[in-house]
């Protein structure tokens, strides 16, 4: 038995490192919703597509599915297509909260294990002036990210506080993972210390 991502996400490999799980890194091929459904749901749907589809190819493998947006007024804000998009996306997030809202599939055919839930974290930013937000885009490539920044990533410049799960800001909520692999019974794959980095 082995655990398998169902993501290229840098991010989310470097979280699982972190906390000394043993996986296999199996990008799932799928095509993401974005828009036109209700936003609560659309990461449920994209993380259920990315375990299924990699748990095809590996019935018997325990695959970890999991998608993050991020939500702002009952809207999903996606990557920025230009700088300048990207700047009205965080003159927008000033002094407000949003949402980053991750759902995690874990899918195992074979044992017919079927793990779901989401986790959400309110994030504040501080009342931004322009020359702040030019220069976190002048620090940080933001076209590849939703919501426009990266909270590990000079944030520091851009928000005030959180309310929940740092990690799952970044793209998966860890403790929880962690919950449910234990709860999956599948603890052979924690290492005995995690990697030093």
């Amino acid at each position: 038995m082995k655990l398998i991502l169902a993501s290229g996400s840098p991010r989310r490999k470097h979280i699982l490192q972190n906390m000394g799980i043993s996986f296999s890194v199996v990008p799932a091929d799928v095509e993401e919703v974005s828009g036109a459904i209700f936003p609560p749901r659309v990461p449920f749907i994209n993380a259920i597509k990315k375990a299924v589809t990699v748990a095809e190819q590996y019935p018997d493998a325990l695959v970890l599915g999991a998608d993050t947006i991020i939500e702002f007024n009952e809207h999903i804000i996606g990557k920025p297509d230009s700088t300048e998009h990207a700047y009205r996306i965080l003159k927008m997030f000033s002094g407000h909260t949003h949402y980053a809202v991750t759902a995690v599939c874990f899918m195992c055919l074979s044992r017919k294990i079927k793990n779901i839930f989401c986790e959400e974290t309110a994030v504040t930013f501080h009342e931004l002036d322009d020359s702040v937000i030019r220069s976190y885009l002048d620090k940080v490539k933001v076209l590849d990210k939703a919501g426009a920044y990266a909270i590990q990533e000079h944030g520091d410049m851009l928000i005030k506080h959180i309310d929940g799960s740092l990690e799952n800001v970044i793209g998966l909520p860890g403790q929880r993972v962690l919950d449910a692999i234990h709860a999956c019974g599948f603890d052979s794959f924690m290492l005995k210390q995690a990697p030093s980095l």
